[in-house]
């Protein structure tokens, strides 16, 4: 990583604590290494992230039904999968720090801490074990899940039981995982606790590929949606060699972040891996039987796989801006107003007037009825304001000032251009929306 891109890092990482977005976990404790707790913005990006995935990805769709399967799940199901046996990464330790790191992650066979010798890799599981009920014993072993997808496998047949559903059809996720890394890095790009936004498309195997290219089109459309810098993002198409073990074909959407060019997306042709697996170790009968023809068949899944987390900081590094107003360096994300956590922000010129706070908390009030997310800001001074809410990505300012009290007009600030203009309080709600 360059000086440049690593300066840029931490100007986003400081914006956003400084700002609610992300807090380090546990933080008046020294923190818990891979954990981040979304402050008040941060939620509401996150809501607005997932909002938008869930209508574009279920809602919109007449062919993808929702889910939300639990966290712990029977440890079987972990067994079934080849989580148990196969879900692991390199572990190696230093000789001399004792520090550990993935090997995989390594440009050097040497501890990059202190130049020490490094242990012989070992398989590491990344899965987080515990106990369900009050005995600790191997009947009550369970997990947290590492991914969300299994969730969706094993209620298939009750969705089919219950939606009666014709292929192809989808069922659609949003919800935690759980992986211990073994060394957590890069904000929330790699943590220990993250969202998922997942959908498994089950289809008939050979029209995989058919499937496979519209829900790339449908992914790529949904990037551009929110706001995504499409200059970032590449598509790699994974080797044989790298791709899970489920899968036939899948292809990475990458994304360039300030620390480098990394995952940000997957789209997997996972076969009938997993359905066929959980037939033999359930003894479930899991076929798809044709209403029609009555044939019978195990459907084979295309997965588009997307993570909050990672589309968060995706979309802080695209919108992070700076440029020079009035001969000062100015700093502000530029995020579509679909995602912008505060969508418009009122502010009385004065604070110490009450005649101005009062007609602010009037627009405020009228305003906030029809448009989500409106803010009434009064703390210090209005060249404060203006750099708080440039900075956490508000679209539009609103003013109230002695000529608002005059002519019921008030100065509309755009946050892009920071070019202020006089409109009616009537049009102000056709302005701002």
């Amino acid at each position: 990583m360059t000086k440049e891109n690593n300066t840029e890092m931490e100007k986003i990482v400081s914006l956003a604590k400084r700002r609610g977005f992300i807090f380090p976990g546990s933080d008046i404790y020294g923190g818990l290494s891979g954990t981040w707790d979304y402050g008040p913005l941060g939620v509401a990006l996150k809501n607005n992230v997932k909002n938008s995935w869930w209508h574009d990805f279920v809602d919109s769709r007449e062919d993808v039904y929702g889910l939300d399967a639990a966290i712990l799940m029977n440890h079987k199901v972990w067994q079934a999968s080849g989580h148990v046996e196969g879900f692991s990464d390199p572990l190696v330790e230093c000789t001399k720090c004792q520090e550990r790191f993935r090997e995989d992650q390594l440009e050097k066979k040497e501890c990059p801490s202190c130049g020490g010798v490094l242990s012989e890799p070992r398989e590491f599981n990344m899965m987080f074990e515990t106990h369900a009920g009050a005995l600790k014993d191997e009947d009550s072993v369970t997990y947290l899940r590492p991914e969300t997808a299994q969730g969706i496998f094993v209620n298939f047949k009750n969705i089919l039981d219950t939606m009666q559903p014709r292929l192809p059809f989808g069922i659609g996720q949003i919800g935690k995982a759980f992986r211990n890394e073994i060394a957590p890095r890069d904000f929330v790009f790699r943590a220990r606790e993250f969202e998922q936004m997942e959908v498994e498309y089950f289809i008939r195997p050979e029209e995989w590929q058919k499937h496979f290219e519209a829900w790339k089109e449908v992914m790529t459309n949904w990037m551009q949606k929110i706001g995504l810098d499409m200059k970032k993002v590449h598509e790699l198409d994974v080797p044989d060699n790298e791709r899970a073990h489920y899968s036939k074909k899948t292809i990475d959407f990458e994304f360039d972040f300030p620390f480098g060019r990394k995952e940000l997306y997957g789209l997997a042709y996972r076969t009938d891996y997993d359905l066929s697996k959980h037939i033999e170790h359930s003894g479930e009968n899991l076929q798809y039987v044709d209403p029609e023809t009555h044939e019978k068949l195990i459907p084979h899944v295309i997965e588009p796989s997307l993570g909050v987390d990672r589309t968060i900081l995706a979309l802080l590094a695209s919108s992070y801006t700076e440029d020079e107003v009035s001969g000062e360096v100015r700093t502000y994300l530029k995020f579509r107003k679909e995602m912008a956590p505060v969508k418009v922000a009122v502010f009385p010129l004065l604070k110490n007037k009450p005649e101005l706070v009062e007609k602010a908390k009037e627009v405020y009030e009228m305003l906030r009825k029809e448009v989500p997310s409106v803010v009434l800001d009064t703390n210090g001074n209005i060249g404060k304001r203006y750099r708080r809410q440039d900075e956490i990505g508000t679209p539009n300012t609103i003013t109230i000032d002695f000529d608002t009290l005059e002519d019921d007009t008030v100065t509309v600030r755009d946050r892009d251009t920071a070019k202020q203009e006089r409109v009616k309080i009537e049009e102000l709600l056709e302005k701002v929306r």
